[in-house]
């Protein structure tokens, strides 16, 4: 394996200049949930490379987008029509976005990746990219993305085509945007005030503790100040770690461990001790008692944690509808491959129309009216423009992400946006330290029995422990036990050796 330049992957700290408030996807979900099964039957990414019929016929393509978001409202379709008008006057092209919730984007994506069904555009992330990859289900993109769509490719930072690499090609095209990792904890300003609370004395799990005890004695039993669902758990939890792209929350090395030492981060002290607060703020009532089984926690949040920066709060208090919250910075900046791959699109390696749909990601890049469209919703029903260029939001229930769409750069900023984003964004990317194994996504070729095992066990277990609702006193050595036997060495002694042969000298 090539040892990539550290100087090089580092430049990343350059693309992360962009509007404030747009994080809302990297807030409470996001959670690694995979569900393997049978590779369906695909070609090689260079086979087919074609634009289908349209072309010869005159019709105008509909591309079938998947990606995550929250519920669309009543009327989404109708809007995603008026944007496809646009994009059929630009491109000649239509787009038909589905969106998956929080809580069942990763089952979804990955029944529509192992049943062969029929889509054109997906959004993918660092839980299932390299998956998917390995499962040839998505098409490589290395050249045709050069010679079909030259602005997209030249407008994107070489830094980051070289950080969507996986066995050397690009299989789909990484978001411009923030490359590093920074966690926010922040409390409703209200209970801020109400009890005395110091934010800067809370900045681990023994400060959240003591914040989160004083509001529940003085709310009473009815208020939870921990709100947490299957699509919105404890977000940050394994930032202590690296997981080498990989997808398998269990395995990882420490950021800071300068000999990379593969672990199951299961069995580090630092875990145990969070899921033990996990478990014991479920107990005592400070945690929704539904939490391992509802899909999405419900707005109006008295806590939360998120990847982001100061101004990203705007969003957050927008989405849960919270007038103020405030903010503790907890840990990073810090530089992972994983969050290089955070947020991506690719193309199927089954769709009829991969030139056409390359030429979507390419708008979405290129053009800030369908940029904006994407990102807020229509002119004059989600959002409308002010005399200064600035966009305001007409309405709270455009559930798009924009995070998961394309580029900020291009992207209008809020009217009510806070105007020093951009400069924190870039502070942040500045002072970041890299991971030890930055530049690294593990090969799973080898070992995909034993990763998808795996991933199937610790779907059993995540949603209770990450919640806290089960014990780990009782079931954390059980969820070991099982990850062992379903090969979870054998993925670290692979993972171990890939490490030292990326990195050798």
């Amino acid at each position: 394996m090539r040892k990539k330049s550290l100087s090089k992957i580092l430049a990343l700290g350059m693309v992360a200049a962009m509007t404030a408030g747009l994080l809302a996807g990297c807030g409470g979900s996001g959670s690694t949930t995979t569900d393997n099964g049978a590779a369906t039957p695909a070609t090689d990414g260079a086979a087919d490379n074609g634009a289908g019929d349209s072309a010869s016929t005159g019709e105008v393509p509909t591309l079938i987008w998947w990606t995550v978001g929250g519920t669309p409202a009543d009327d989404f379709d109708e809007a995603v029509s008026q944007i496809s008008d646009y994009a059929e006057e630009k491109i000649g092209v239509r787009i038909d976005v589905k969106i998956a919730g929080w809580g069942d984007y990763d089952t979804k994506m990955n029944n529509i990746i192992n049943t062969g069904e029929y889509f054109d555009l997906m959004f993918v992330n660092n839980t299932n990219y390299s998956k998917f990859v390995n499962l040839n289900a998505l098409e490589n993109i290395t050249d045709l993305v050069q010679s079909e769509t030259p602005d997209l490719y030249n407008f994107i930072p070489t830094d980051l085509w070289e950080g969507a690499q996986i066995h050397g090609n690009v299989y789909a095209v990484p978001t411009y945007k923030d490359s590093s990792i920074t966690q926010f904890w922040y409390l409703d300003d209200t209970y801020v005030q109400k009890y005395g609370i110091d934010m800067e004395t809370v900045k681990d799990y023994a400060g959240l503790d003591a914040a989160v005890r004083t509001i529940k004695e003085g709310e009473g039993s009815s208020v939870y100040p921990i709100q947490l669902a299957q699509g919105s758990l404890f977000n940050g939890f394994f930032n202590n770690y690296d997981g080498l792209a990989s997808g398998l929350q269990p395995i990882g090395v420490r950021f800071d461990d300068e000999s990379r030492k593969v672990v199951c981060t299961l069995e580090q002290d630092d875990i145990k001790e969070q899921l033990d607060y996990l478990h014991t703020w479920y107990m005592d009532g400070f945690i929704n008692p539904d939490a391992n089984v509802i899909s999405e926690s419900n707005k109006g949040a008295i806590f939360g944690t998120a990847q982001g920066w100061p101004a990203a709060a705007s969003t957050w208090e927008k989405n849960m509808g919270v007038e103020k919250y405030d903010l503790t910075k907890v840990f990073g900046p810090v530089y992972t491959t994983e969050s290089i791959q955070g947020s991506m699109n690719a193309i199927s390696v089954n769709s009829k129309y991969k030139k056409e749909a390359l030429k979507v990601l390419e708008l979405m890049n290129t053009d800030s009216k369908f940029r904006d469209m994407c990102a807020y919703g229509t002119e004059g029903n989600y959002m409308q423009y002010e005399s200064d260029g600035t966009v305001t939001r007409l309405r709270d229930d455009w559930n798009w992400p924009s995070y998961t769409q394309g580029t900020f750069f291009i992207l209008s900023t809020l009217s009510d946006g806070d105007p020093e984003a951009w400069k924190q964004v870039e502070q942040q990317n500045e002072e970041a330290t890299p991971s030890s194994c930055l530049g690294f996504a593990l090969d799973v070729t080898n070992i995909q029995n034993e990763m998808s095992n795996c991933n199937t066990v610790w779907d059993k277990y995540k949603y209770d422990l990450l919640t806290g609702a089960s014990d780990p006193a009782q079931v954390l050595d059980q969820c070991i036990s099982e990850l062992k036997s379903a090969g979870l060495d054998t993925i670290i002694a692979e993972a171990q050796k890939q490490i030292d042969e990326f990195f050798a000298e």
